[in-house]
């Protein structure tokens, strides 16, 4: 995921860079009315699909015309029809509707308007209110849907042919767990979670004859035993949940647990620049941070690698993915367990 850099140094860019919200509010409105879906795979004219969707005709010209012009709707002689995306990943009837995860979207959206709020006490919201198993669930299935293509990608760049063993740690739906099993024959794998993400790994895993190949192990793995030894640690978008000391807290209970000459490899959303100011991706998810976490945060490469060094993992370097490759800026981090004798 790349974003160039936005630096402000006029009252326009400033203007652009502030209505940039007009385009995913309409996309947002478009999904709160189930737009998409209602629209199944025919053309419509407006006073139809006003009726259809219980809008006024001419919110709904509007609204069309303008999801016509980025794309999601294709504009005929007698009105709207979807685009080949829109009824492949927006529409519920699709076996590859992202559902869950544009529920996750339009959550965000909601809570980003509580920004001010949080940045003035420093905690999410509903820091006090326990998660619910359906939201961990639906949760689970979003970050499956994410990881898809990235988790292919990955897999086809890092060489795990030596390893036999590898712990998917805070994997959640195993998504990376079962496409690094689909590239090496000769590797088992564990996903660590909490339980009702490891129902949505099961579910995924009994559909696919990889499963065979994979076991789960059920806890909160910074305060809950790690049970086994591992050629492989793989801690894909885990790090910016917690804090500078809880990430050191669990490098070195990774390290307990790799065997000699393992690897521990950290996917995240890393700051490279010095000053700590880019990528931007990197400093706006650190918002998101604030909004959902007690304690997590986005970290510069510079810093994992000092915990990798304190955590006993002295080897360590930056794996480059391909161009357009993987999630994020395409970059890896690894560390390694130094071997004995």
């Amino acid at each position: 995921m790349k974003q160039t850099p936005t630096f402000i140094t006029s009252f326009k860019q400033f203007r652009d860079v502030a209505y940039a919200f007009r385009l995913p509010r309409i996309i947002f409105s478009a999904l709160d009315l189930d737009l998409f879906t209602k629209m199944e795979n025919r053309d419509w004219t407006i006073p139809e699909l006003a009726k259809r969707v219980r809008v006024s005709q001419r919110g709904l010209a509007i609204l069309c015309r303008n999801l016509a012009s980025v794309g999601l709707l294709v504009k005929s002689q007698s009105g709207y029809q979807l685009a080949p995306f829109s009824k492949r990943y927006l529409q519920e009837s699709s076996p590859d509707f992202r559902g869950d995860y544009l529920g996750l979207m339009q959550r965000q959206w909601s809570e980003w308007s509580h920004l001010t709020e949080v940045i003035r006490v420093g905690q999410p919201r509903d820091s006090k209110e326990p998660e619910t198993t359906e939201y961990r669930r639906s949760f689970s299935w979003a970050m499956h849907h994410r990881s898809l293509q990235p988790a292919k990608e990955v897999a086809q760049q890092i060489s795990l042919k030596a390893a036999r063993s590898l712990l998917d740690l805070g994997g959640g739906p195993g998504t990376y767990a079962l496409a690094f099993l689909a590239l090496n024959p000769i590797l088992h794998a564990t996903v660590m979670d909490r339980p009702a993400a490891l129902d949505v790994a099961r579910m995924l895993a009994e559909q696919s004859f990889l499963g065979t190949r994979l076991t789960y192990q059920s806890g909160d793995f910074l305060t809950a035993r790690i049970s086994g030894t591992y050629d492989v640690v793989w801690y894909s978008n885990v790090l910016h949940i917690y804090s500078p000391a809880d990430n050191l807290k669990i490098f070195k209970k990774i390290k307990r647990i790799l065997n000699p000459g393992g690897r521990l490899l950290i996917q995240d959303t890393f700051l490279q620049d010095p000053k700590e100011l880019q990528p931007l991706e990197a400093n706006l998810f650190a918002v998101s941070m604030l909004l959902y976490t007690e304690r997590g945060n986005t970290y510069s490469v510079r810093d994992v690698r000092e915990w990798l060094q304190r955590a006993g993992l002295t080897r360590s370097r930056v794996l480059h993915m391909k161009e357009g490759t993987g999630d994020w800026e395409g970059q890896l981090i690894e560390g390694r367990h130094p071997r004995t004798g």
